[in-house]
């Protein structure tokens, strides 16, 4: 399950971190294998904004399931900071940590360039070396590579008995090349509507040379997925989506996700044939159905793409919409 803690109008951000928790502890129990919490800023739509401080508290929450970032910004953090906030995690909770690493900045440029006190290192030129600083800062730099010299006097403490689990996460061939070069997993943002899933997943395959952290490659997908008890119900929840997506292409920005209710109206007021273009390209929810459809079209995704895992995300205004996907889909499956 990717979370992004999502704050709903009428809501406040601790509304949304107690549904987060909430939900976390029901994928848990349902046993789901990760759950992974993404980092935006500036957007009033989204409280993950500090992924190591939420991770801390869901791993707390829960027993057994990993936590993780899906993910962790690299161009908005020195890497001896995500190094050090990971390994931390690592020594309070071993073999539960997941560290996604991605590759945009999840903010718009004067956030990011506040976030890291400078524009040096914001450029994706920028992304391959600082990601073997933090690799090499873990203890796990790919064989045959080398950090920079700065980074190669230091290792990340504390020093745990293990290592968080590394994933390179991407909606590009970029980082599936670059997480096949360097053996790591690799996760890949389905969800965005990018069109070149299964493209980018040849070239992951293509690219990957063995590791000590992998001998064969290792894909997950990620899909957006609301379940209900009829396609028409489903649809209707998947409403607010429709709505982010347009306000997000629209104005660039994340306003607090609608109700149904509020996002039905304001979607009624869209010139129909305008409206149907846009959601043929961004359909705001992927797979808005039944739990056994549902199930159909995410195996049909694994088929497509040779997916290992897939990894599902849900934009709702109510947790309880969220946590009855993770329900339903865990029974169907």
């Amino acid at each position: 399950m990717l979370d992004l803690a999502p704050v709903g109008t009428g809501r406040t951000t601790a509304d949304a971190l107690a549904d987060s928790t909430a939900l976390a502890r029901r994928a848990d129990a349902l046993g789901y294998r990760r759950f992974w919490v993404a980092e935006h800023h500036s957007m009033p739509a989204v409280a993950s904004t500090s992924p190591a401080v939420l991770l801390a508290h869901l791993a707390a929450a829960t027993e057994r399931i990993h936590v993780g970032s899906g993910g962790v910004m690299l161009p908005n953090h020195p890497p001896l900071v995500i190094a050090e906030q990971f390994a931390m995690l690592e020594a309070l909770h071993p073999g539960r940590v997941d560290l996604g690493i991605g590759r945009a900045p999840g903010a718009d440029p004067a956030t990011a360039a506040a976030l890291r006190r400078t524009v040096e290192g914001l450029g994706a030129e920028d992304f391959p070396a600082e990601l073997l600083d933090v690799l090499h800062l873990l203890g796990q730099i790919p064989a045959g590579r080398a950090p920079s010299i700065p980074a190669s006097r230091l290792r990340a403490t504390p020093v745990a008995e293990g290592t968080p689990e590394v994933w390179l996460l991407g909606s590009s061939t970029f980082s599936a090349q670059l997480a096949g070069e360097l053996g790591l997993p690799f996760s890949y943002a389905h969800h965005f509507g990018t069109g070149i899933t299964t493209q980018a997943a040849e070239v992951y395959r293509s690219a990957f040379r063995p590791s000590e952290v992998l001998d064969a490659p290792h894909l997950m997908v990620s899909a957006s997925v609301i379940v209900a008890d009829t396609e028409e119900r489903a649809q209707w929840l998947a409403g607010p989506s429709k709505v982010m997506a347009l306000r997000l292409r629209s104005r660039g920005a994340l306003a607090p996700i609608e109700t149904p209710e509020a996002a039905e109206a304001l979607l009624a007021d869209l010139d129909p044939v305008q409206a149907a273009e846009f959601f043929a390209r961004v359909a705001g929810t992927q797979v808005a159905t039944t739990a056994g459809a549902a199930v159909t079209a995410l195996r049909e995704l694994v088929a497509r793409t040779g997916a290992d895992e897939l990894i599902v995300t849900a934009t709702t205004h109510d947790v309880a919409d969220r946590i009855a996907t993770l329900e339903s889909l865990a029974a169907a499956w």
